[in-house]
Parts: structure tokens; sequence; C-alpha cells
């Protein structure tokens, strides 16, 4: 029987373009011809209650029934045409003939039997059809804002519209809660469902049956029927269509299945789960992941149904890692197996970022007697991420011969520790999987041993190939390295910057390994830039890896890209706080292969500040594992440059000299070897003072075929400054600012100064060798100050980009090179600010520098 509703006071399909049509018609002279089609609760009745005002404004007489005595042009508004009976129908089926009325039917859609038939085809070509239904979310939207005389939120509309399917008389059923001029929170309160469920026990019990099957998870277009349909046919359908029960599609409605769900026995809904559970896996059909979830919360136990959650959430790990430890959550009170559901869910975790969640996990899981293989697959990948790559390896070690399909990445880790009999043990003991993953993790294992055993662009090969086919994997497993950050370290150190870009940038786009490691692509994309002498890009990468949450490894990494970057800058107070912070952070991660770059770099800046002490033990470890690996000479040269630059800052040529040897020894078979050994043996000769400044230009060009244009231009830029020719020397400062134009430092004027016994400041020792610029010779930064205010005078662009390196303690020869002008020259911008200043003594030009550039006295 059907369910009485009342009326709809404000219609949500007012806006309906068919009823506005009608509604002008009816104030247009001629007679009104139409037949109104829609399910219960669409809003028939609002809009022929409308058309009678419409009609009853021009004069028009109206009557609900044909059997009224109603003069001719007078209107018959007839509601509910469908339960009619015979007599009255063939009373319409006259009048329609007759052509002398106005005549308006509403009726439910489907078949309404042979006498309303007639009626509608008495009614000929002059009827106006107006098909009435759901409304969409723009409907509902202004429906919403017509009840409550306010916008609702684009989010509440669409909870509001996903609740009602858009239904008419749901959306009143639930705006009848609501307080005008305030916004509903929610906008489907509770007690919605409770009253719509008063309303639906008056339904047929097949009806409710059906409306129960949908709201267990049984599908009308799907290949396993609700009960009911098998007993009853699709006249239950179409009652339950007829009744604006059902929403586009034949599909059910959230809102009419919580109040079905809230008035039946909790018995019986798990029953009728447990069938439709029961049906599918019978039918050899699969469990959708949505279905499943709702099956699970509603505490429904089985192996198929845990089955189908863990597989769901597999697919989703990767890129959706929070929603994937749902479905894990949802598999174990499916009854899936804690081993499998932690291991899981430690793995979700890091996916998502939160390491310390997946330690707590993978802990546990660990301290049992033979734990997943993916729990130790997450913890090595986790301590990778903390920077303590060595702790990884010890962790595929205990796994020991059940390391499986997992070898390969162990494999990357041992190699990554410096252990390379474990690491071909283990290749040469597994045969890999024919999986994307299983292909993937092999190919980035061969190509890192390649890259220690092997040929540099063999290795380069096999290592584009791993990260080109980890890209296009649904689920990529936790690995402690990504195989495009292994492919850009062997190109970068390969003299193939740009292929080093490439290949980050691609992983980038492919959200290679995840979101979670997205921060790590972005570090070494912004190394990679760095390293071409393209500080903006750096710099944006650099700032977008930090808008998320860094692990000791990429922590580390961004602090030596700010010492990088600084130092590559000149801007000699911003490197001495990037290095105080990259010092700290060094000490909380230990070496390993894939740290060797930005060692070497900071090697340099510890040189450059005369605190090689605190690194010292970071380069021992370094140097025995390269032994340990046979000293691979694509991985020690950029160890070897490191140490080049340092003994070049502390003009110690006997220590340069060991460190150029291997460059040139590892020239023939590698291509960053073969750029860097002439730059080698001039910087050798530059430091001697005895160079020939062709050699010099040559070897600065063969840095900057390889992406290392700011090398070369150092390197010129530091033999104009030893050279003897005055000509000679303008020649190479040209040559040096076309290699390299120089970007003026700006100083800090929040930047606190360095205090006296900083490990990075010790002026002292570049003052004794070679007198600071401040217009007197063996003083350090720290002067006593004179109290006095700075000079009025204004300083030029360049005189204050000499000023700030001088307030860094910097030398004329060190101001030299920086801005490639001659020792002199930058003298004599000294002299002319401290004339300018009107500074009487050392200390007094320091006072009146700070004062100038912003620093205070």
């Amino acid at each position: 029987m059907a369910t009485a509703r009342p009326p709809l006071r404000v219609p949500p399909l007012a806006r309906h373009g068919q009823a506005e049509d009608l509604l002008r018609l009816a104030a247009s002279p001629g007679l009104l011809v139409a037949s109104v089609t829609g399910p219960g609760g669409s809003g028939k009745s609002v809009l022929l209650d409308a058309l009678a005002e419409r009609l009853d404004a021009t004069g028009v007489t109206t009557a609900e029934t044909a059997g009224t005595d109603l003069p001719p042009g007078g209107a018959v508004l007839v509601d509910d045409a469908h339960l009619l009976c015979a007599d009255e129908l063939d009373a319409l089926a006259r009048l329609a003939q007759a052509g002398t009325h106005h005549l308006v039917v509403a009726h439910r859609p489907g078949p309404g039997g042979p006498h309303l038939a007639r009626v509608l085809a008495a009614m000929g070509t002059r009827r106006r059809r107006v098909v009435l239904g759901p409304v969409g979310p723009a409907d509902v939207g202004r429906y919403a804002e017509e009840v409550l005389g306010l916008a609702l939120p684009a989010e509440a509309v669409a909870e509001l519209y996903g609740a009602t399917a858009g239904l008419p008389w749901l959306l009143h059923r639930v705006a009848e809660t609501w307080e005008r001029g305030r916004l509903p929170v929610p906008v489907v309160p509770p007690e919605v469902a409770a009253r719509l469920g008063v309303e639906l026990d008056h339904l047929e019990p097949a009806t409710q049956e059906l409306l129960l099957a949908l709201a267990v998870g049984f599908d009308l277009s799907g290949p396993v029927l609700p009960p009911a349909v098998l007993e009853h046919g699709s006249a239950v359908v179409d009652a339950a269509r007829d009744e604006g029960l059902l929403a586009r599609g034949a599909t059910g409605v959230p809102l009419v299945g919580a109040a079905v769900l809230a008035g039946t026995d909790p018995h019986l809904q798990h029953a009728l789960r447990h069938r439709l559970v029961e049906t599918l896996v019978e039918a050899g059909l699969p469990i959708g992941s949505a279905l499943a979830r709702d099956l699970a919360d509603a505490g429904v136990r089985h192996p198929a149904l845990a089955q189908a959650l863990l597989g769901a959430g597999d697919d989703l790990v990767a890129d959706r890692p929070e929603e994937a430890a749902g479905l894990y959550r949802a598999a174990a009170a499916a009854g899936a197996g804690e081993d499998l559901t932690a291991a899981r869910r430690a793995r979700a975790a890091a996916a998502s970022g939160d390491t310390d969640a997946a330690s707590r996990l993978v802990d546990d899981l660990l301290s049992r007697p033979e734990p997943p293989v993916l729990a130790v697959d997450v913890a090595a990948a986790v301590w990778a991420r903390r920077g303590m790559l060595v702790r990884s390896a010890e962790a595929y070690r205990w796994l020991g011969p059940r390391v499986g399909s997992s070898a390969p990445v162990a494999a990357v880790t041992l190699l990554g520790t410096g252990d390379l009999d474990g690491a071909e043990s283990l290749l040469a003991g597994v045969v890999g999987s024919p999986t994307t993953v299983g292909v993937a993790t092999r190919l980035m294992a061969e190509g890192l041993r390649c890259s220690v055993v092997g040929s540099p662009t063999r290795a380069l090969a096999l290592l584009l190939r791993a990260s080109d086919t980890l890209s296009s994997a649904a689920a990529p497993p936790p690995l402690p390295e990504l195989p495009a950050v292994l492919a850009a370290l062997v190109a970068l150190q390969n003299a193939e910057a740009s292929l080093a870009g490439t290949v980050l940038d691609d992983a980038l786009r492919a959200g290679q390994g995840g979101p979670a490691v997205r921060p790590h692509l972005l570090l070494v994309r912004s190394w990679t830039a760095m390293l071409r002498d393209q500080p903006a890009p750096a710099r944006a990468a650099l700032e977008e890896a930090r808008e998320h949450r860094l692990d000791g490894r990429d922590r580390c990494l961004a602090l030596t890209l700010d010492v990088g970057l600084a130092r590559r800058a000149d801007d000699a107070p911003a490197l001495v706080r990037a290095w105080s912070a990259a010092r700290e952070q060094l000490l909380r991660c230990p070496s390993d292969l894939f740290t060797i770059q930005a060692l070497a770099e900071l090697h340099v800046c510890a040189a450059r500040l005369r605190d090689t002490e605190i690194l010292e033990p970071h380069l021992t470890d370094a140097w025995a594992l390269l032994e340990r690996l046979g000293r691979p000479a694509h991985w020690a040269v950029p160890l070897h440059w490191g140490a080049v630059q340092a003994a070049i800052l502390a003009d110690r040529p006997q220590d340069l000299r060991p460190h150029a040897a291997a460059i040139v020894a590892a020239a023939p078979t590698n291509r960053l070897a073969a750029a860097l050994a002439p730059a080698g043996r001039a910087w050798v000769r530059v430091l001697a003072r005895s160079f020939d400044a062709a050699e010099v230009e040559e070897a600065a060009e063969g840095l900057a075929r390889a992406g290392m244009v700011w090398e070369g231009a150092r390197l010129v830029g530091h033999a104009a400054a030893r050279a003897h020719d005055r000509r000679e020397q303008g020649r190479l400062l040209a040559r040096a600012r076309a290699m390299h134009p120089v970007a003026a430092p700006r100083p800090d004027p929040s930047a606190p100064e360095p205090q006296r016994g900083a490990p990075a400041v010790a002026a002292s020792a570049r003052t004794a060798s070679h007198g600071v610029a401040t217009g007197g010779t063996g003083a350090g930064l720290h002067g006593p100050g004179t109290g006095q205010g700075a000079g009025t005078a204004t300083l030029s662009a360049r005189e204050r980009e000499v000023a700030a390196m001088v307030l860094a303690g910097r030398t004329y020869r060190d101001i030299g090179e920086t801005l490639y002008i001659s020792p002199r020259t930058a003298e004599h911008h000294v002299a002319r600010i401290r004339r300018r200043l009107g500074a009487q003594s050392r200390s007094d030009l320091l006072v009146r520098l700070r004062a100038e550039l912003g620093g205070g006295g």
C-alpha cells in the first residue's frame, strides 16, 4: 500500500524547465492540455496546486474531477490519475475528446491500465508532457538556499545530495528539521531516518524486503539479484520506483536504507549480509571494495571478504595509504590474520609518511619467531628514511634465507652499506619475479651492482629501465631507495647532469614510490639543479619538499642543500647558519654509498669554515665503505673531488695531489673524472702560481660541459687572482664572468653575528695569511666597536656586495675571486667605502658597515 506523505510546501522542482513552461502556458490564451508523470513524492501535487493558482488568477474555474458541472473553458486538474476507477477515467477521456476544457492529468510512471491509456490518447498531439523525478546537485543547493535563506557550503550540498539522491520528498523531510537563517550541522540530522522509518512501516512487505536487501549491499544492476526480486519478480522493483524509493538507475537511496536498517532486527540484517557474501562466492564473483568495507563494518566475517579487503588495500596503498589502512583494519575485522594485516598497516603508515607508527607496528611483528617478510621490508625502508641504511642491511641479514622475492631490495641495501659479497650472493641465488615490481627491483639491484663493479654507462641504462618500470607499477613495495634517485646519482657521477634531471622529472610526474617519498625526489631534483648551477629551480624544489614532514635522511639532504646553495651564492652569513644546522643533523645520519655526493659538499664547506673535525668520522666511514666495495671509481670520484676542493680552500697543495691523481686514474673509464682530471691538474698549478692560462680555460670549459659551470668559473677566477700578467688577469676575469655572471649577495639583516668560538668563523686563520679586507691586516672579524653611528653616505650596489663580504671577514683575494675582479680592485673598493662612510679605524668601519647594511651596531 502507498505511503501517505505531507504535501511539499517548497518544491525542489520550482525551477524544473518543463514545469516552468507549463506554468507559463497556464497564463497564455488557448486551452492547456498536459500530462505530468513522476514517482511518489516528486512534486506532482505541488505543480497542480501552482497551476490552479495561476489559472484562478486569470479567471479560469478549476475542478479536480471531470464529473463536476464545469462550464466550457474551465480547467480540470486531476492528481493520482492512476488510482481512479474506470468510470472516472472514461469521463476524462470524453472531456479530452471534446476539447472544450483545460485538462492536466498527473499520474505515476509505468502501465496505468487501458482506461488511463485512453485518456492520454484522447489528449492527442495537444498534450504537453512533463516528467518529474530526482533533481541534480545544483537544484539541491538552490532548494536548500530557498529554505534556509542562505547558501549551503559545497561539501554540505554534496552530503545532502548523496543522502537523498535528489528525491524531492526526501529533501523536504530533511528541510523540515532545519531552522531558517542557520546552517544545519549535520546537514542531515539523525532524527530524519527515525521519522522515515515510521513512514516506511506502511509499505508492502515485498517492498520492505527489497529496500532492506539494497541497504545491506545487494544491487539490482548486478548479477546477484535481491531475494525479493527472485521471489516476486520485477513488479516489486516497479512498486518501489513508483513510490519514489529508488534513485536513478534503480539503485538504493542511502537515507532510505538507513531508515530501513534502523527498524530491522540486527540478526535479520546479519543473515542477509552473510547470504550476499555466500551468493557472490558461489557465483565466483568479486566483492567490491566499498561493499566489502560496509560488510566488514557491519560485523560480517568471511575469508573471501577478508581477502577482498586486503586486495583492495594493496591496490590503494601507494597512492591513498590512509584509505588502505582503513581497509586493512576492516580485513582484520572480517577475519584476516593479524600478521597479514599488521604488516600491511605498517606499510600503509610508512606510505603515508608516518614512520613512527610504521616502526611501532613492525617492532611488534619482528619480535615474533617468523615475522612476515613484508614487515622486514617496511623496517628496512623506515631505517633508510631515518638515515640509517646500515640498520636496513642488518634487518635483511637477520631475515636470512627467508628473504625470497625481496632479495633484490636487500641487495641494494647491502651495496649501499659496502657489502658487495652479500649483495652478489643474494642476486645469484634468487630467480627474479616476472611481475612489474619484481622486474623493477631486479633491474635496480643489477644496475647498482654494475655501477660498483662494471660499466657506469650500462649501470645507468639498467637503472633508467628500473625507474621507468617501477613508475608503471600499481603498488610499489617499500624501498630503501628509489631507482630514479639511484639513476640520477649515477648519471651525475657520469657527467650526465641533464639526464639526471630528466629521470627525476619523469619520476615526479609518475608519482614513483607514492606521496610519502615525493619530498625525497624533490630534494634530489633540487640537488641536481644546484650542481647544474640552476639556483632558482633548486630553491623551488627545496621549498616544495619542506612543505612536507622530512625524516632524518631528507632533513640532512635539505640542510646540505642549504649549505651548497649558500656556498655557490657566496652568501657567508647564510653559509654559517646553514652549516651550523647541518653539522648538528650530521651527527644523526651515518654515511652510506648514496650520501657520498652530499658528504663531498659538506667536506668543502667544512674546509672553508675551518670545521673539518666533525666530518672526520663520516669521511673515514665513507672511505672504508668504498674500500670494501673495491674503491669503485664511479662512486669515489665525487669524494675525491670534494677533497680536492677542501685542499684548495685550505691552500694545501700537498693534500690535493693524491686525490687529483685518483681522479686522473679514473678518467679513462669515468666521464666525470675525465672532466675533473684536467681541472684537478689546473688547480694544482694555480695554487702553485705556475699555470698556463689557456690550460686553465680549457679545463674550466670541460667542467662546464659536464654541467659544473660554477666550478669552472671558480677555477678561472682563482687563476685570475694569481695571474702575474695584468692583461692575462683581465682576460681570465672576463672569462669567469662570461661563464657565471655573479648574482649580488644580499646580507640578511635578521641574521645574528657569529659568536666568538663558533666553528664556522675562524677568521683569524684567513687573516693571518691573507689580510682581512678592512684596511688593515692580522685582525679577525670581531674588533672592538667604537659605539659611533654610521655615516649617512649611500653605498652603490657593488660597494654593498663588497661591504657584505668585508663584514664576513673575507680577504681581498676572496672578494676578487667571488666577484671576478682583481684583489687590487677589491682593495680600492674597500678604501672608497671607508672614505664615504668616514670611518677612522678598522673597528669603526665594521660598526658603520653593520649599520649601513641594516645589521645594527
